[in-house]
């Protein structure tokens, strides 16, 4: 992994609950790490509870667009995380693959979503310490 690890998180649409990983780990890690995400049969917008849930957690993915899963994005990524898209990932040697199980947020409203936004933060605050900790602050 270089000094920057990059993660891609994948699920069907990339519509709910890959935008909203990648949004938590942007909000959480910031710029310490690469963040990427795609579906492999992308939807035509982001999920509206998904947006308004993280919304409630003042994340805004409200212009965020599903984009397609491409080899080069995996190639590009040190951990792809997949939430529901099967075998559709492809694979390459030396990647580390994760599978999250989470219910699809998909055709649901906003109180549904809600517990898979809150389990998606716990999983990604988990990923953030083991992949990229905090450097203790120097004293003086």
């Amino acid at each position: 992994m270089s000094d920057k690890p990059s993660v891609l998180f994948v699920c069907v649409h990339n519509a709910g609950r890959s935008q909203m990983a990648a949004a938590w780990l942007s909000h959480l890690a910031g710029d310490r790490i690469e963040v990427r995400s795609a579906g492999s049969n992308p939807g035509e917008h982001v999920n509206p509870a998904a947006v308004e849930a993280m919304a409630e957690v003042g994340i805004d993915i409200s212009a965020e667009t599903p984009k397609i899963l491409t080899v080069d994005a995996v190639k590009e990524s040190d951990v792809c995380i997949t939430m529901g898209c099967g075998d559709t990932c492809p694979v390459f040697p030396g990647k580390r693959y994760l599978d999250w199980q989470l219910d699809d947020p998909a055709s649901q409203g906003v109180e549904a979503v809600r517990p898979i936004r809150d389990e998606i933060k716990t999983l990604v605050e988990g990923l953030i310490a083991e992949i990229a900790p905090k450097k203790p602050e120097a004293t003086a």
